[in-house]
């Protein structure tokens, strides 16, 4: 049985910290996604930058909602987790684990690209690995250190955004709007619609990095994570847009798709000088090595939870000094360098995982976020999503997924490569139950009479199958009818690899057990043979002091334990709960 995991105290990020882990990642993409969106719909990129402005206004509420709700470390998995199966949960860990192996190997090369344009014969290969390997050892130093290292960088790349929007305007005071009439009277390709659409789907790209606070919010101090959301839909709403409109009137659209890669380099070199276009390149660099941070970060969170809940093995759960479960860190690191070696560096397939990987995280989010209003409809949150908001919210990223789909077919392909292996591992670890019995018979089968060295192995089998199963869960019962007992054995039966529960009331001084819940529970034990069940009631009051007592005393990780949602004069909040699972 494993070893009780009880997350240590980590420092509690305040507001600009928080916001710097992922807002490096969200603000690093006006260096590319301006010049994208103008490659798709030339005048009329800005528009479609503000069109996803408005989008992510949308999410701002739908991200609120759920995570207020559940204020726990995952992101689309958590919300998934607690609103449907492990199974489906595990889907959007995959795909936001790729969306973050992609995100931390583009950044940190095209960073490199960024430091090889300043000097000469600087190897991109080799010192992308070394900034990732750097980057893995601020993340095992604790997100306190990670935190100081993401400020630093952005608050620089702000200023830098700043200081060449001012020379930019400077520029346009002197030199007037004739560039940008002219390109507004350029022949759009197709139609205006069809301009529009196809830069709103490159342009979405833009907000990468806003699903991160969700997935390291049990580090932030409460009423950080929604300050988080506010303050990284400023930064899009404003840099994104205003750089695109900047290029359009001072660049030619050819020019700018002459400079594509490095275009707010080149806008600074006509605007300011070659300081100015020195000064944004350090700052790409720099913040591009942010995203980086933040990808460790994000990633770590949502590993770690995975591994809790018992998806991945848990010995990623190892922690140094500092609190840091560094096996995580270390494997995501091998991970990332293991896909910059077989690219050999040509990581443009790696666009496709990316686009196709984030945007489907989004859209889970946004059905988490529907299923949490019908299935915990009573339990308390901050803020509400309004219907059609959260519905519109979805079928606009869904028009981007499209939209990319129809620009870049090729896209689809690389992300199945790279996804169904992903998607294997967790598969099998779900079913490895299953997947040990079908060995089991395959040896019974095939060797008759046993070996000595076949009945050892048919013996080893045995104990994993009777260490995993053996495993305890518990469910917190509170007068609960025999119907709502049967939907959580058919829970834990479906999501989970167990023969043993604990059904635990917890009653008052004056409170006594109901004979039909008793007699309820007696149905339940017929009804599910192979399951063992143990029925506990206990005096006292039922918060997180009992909680982790009870993990404490049945050395049960918290997360193994379930109840039912609260409702709105429940005296706690979910996250003070350590990690207990809402499941019914």
């Amino acid at each position: 049985m494993p070893k009780t995991t009880i997350k240590p105290i980590v420092k509690q990020l305040k507001e600009l910290p928080a916001t710097a882990i992922c807002g490096n990642d969200i603000s690093s993409s006006c260096l590319y996604v301006s010049s994208l969106t103008i490659l798709y719909a030339g005048q009329y990129a800005w528009i479609s930058l503000l069109i996803v402005a408005l989008v992510l206004y949308l999410f701002r509420k739908i991200y609120g909602e759920v995570v207020g709700a559940i204020p726990l470390n995952g992101g689309a998995y958590n919300a998934l987790l607690n609103t449907t199966s492990k199974s489906v949960a595990s889907l959007a860990a995959t795909l936001t684990i790729l969306s973050y192996m992609a995100t931390a190997v583009i950044s940190a090369s095209e960073a490199m690209q960024y430091a090889h344009g300043l000097l000469d014969n600087w190897p991109v290969m080799i010192t992308t690995i070394i900034l990732l390997f750097l980057f893995m050892s601020v993340t095992i130093m604790g997100i306190g250190e990670s935190s100081r290292v993401a400020v630093v960088i952005f608050v620089f790349h702000l200023s830098s955004l700043i200081i060449l929007s001012l020379f930019c305007g400077w520029f346009i005071v002197n030199n007037g709007l004739e560039v940008f009439n002219k390109n507004l009277s350029l022949p759009v390709q197709g139609s205006v619609t069809n301009a529009l659409f196809f830069g709103f789907s490159a342009a979405m790209l833009g907000i990468s990095g806003f699903e991160s606070s969700a997935n390291f919010v049990e580090e932030q101090q409460r009423g950080v994570f929604r300050k988080t959301l506010r303050n990284m839909w400023v930064i899009v709403s404003v840099f994104n847009p205003l750089m695109a409109f900047l290029a359009l009137a001072i660049l030619p659209i050819p020019e700018v798709k002459l400079h594509q890669e490095a275009l707010l380099s080149h806008l600074g070199l006509k605007a300011g000088g070659s300081w100015l276009s020195f000064l944004i390149s350090i700052d790409a660099a720099l913040v591009l090595s942010g995203a980086v941070l933040t990808s460790f970060v994000g990633v770590s969170g949502l590993t770690e939870r995975m591994t809790l809940d018992r998806i991945l093995p848990s010995f990623l759960l190892k922690r140094n000094k500092k609190g840091s479960t560094y096996l995580i860190a270390f494997s995501f690191f091998l991970l990332c360098t293991s896909v910059m070696l077989i690219t050999k560096g040509r990581l443009e397939a790696l666009a496709g995982v990316y686009t196709i990987a984030f945007l489907s995280v989004m859209v889970l989010f946004g059905i988490g976020n529907i299923l949490l209003k019908i299935r915990r409809r009573n339990l308390p949150r901050p803020e509400r999503s309004n219907w059609i908001a959260l519905l519109l919210a979805i079928g606009m990223v869904i028009l981007a997924l499209i939209g990319n789909a129809i620009m870049n077919p090729a896209y689809l392909n690389v992300f199945i490569e790279y996804f169904i292996p992903t998607m294997l591992i967790v598969v099998i670890m779900l079913n490895r139950v299953f997947i040990l019995k079908l060995i089991l018979n395959i040896i019974l089968y095939f060797f008759r009479p046993l070996e000595r060295s076949v009945r050892r192995l048919h013996a080893g089998i045995l104990r994993i199958i009777n260490k995993i199963n053996e495993q305890e869960f518990v469910y917190f019962t509170k007068d609960d009818d025999v119907a709502t007992l049967n939907k959580v054995m058919l829970y834990i039966k479906r999501n989970e690899h167990t023969r043993r529960l604990k059904i635990v009331a917890v009653l008052k001084e004056d409170e006594e057990i109901s004979k039909t819940l008793l007699s309820d529970i007696e149905v339940l034990d017929r009804e599910y043979p192979d399951v063992k069940l143990e029925f506990i009631q206990m005096k006292g009051e039922f918060g997180p002091k009992l909680i982790k007592k009870l993990s404490k005393q049945w050395n049960l990780p918290i997360n193994f334990m379930f109840i039912a949602s609260p409702g709105d004069h429940f005296p706690y909040r979910i996250e003070e709960l350590g990690g207990v699972r809402l499941i019914i």
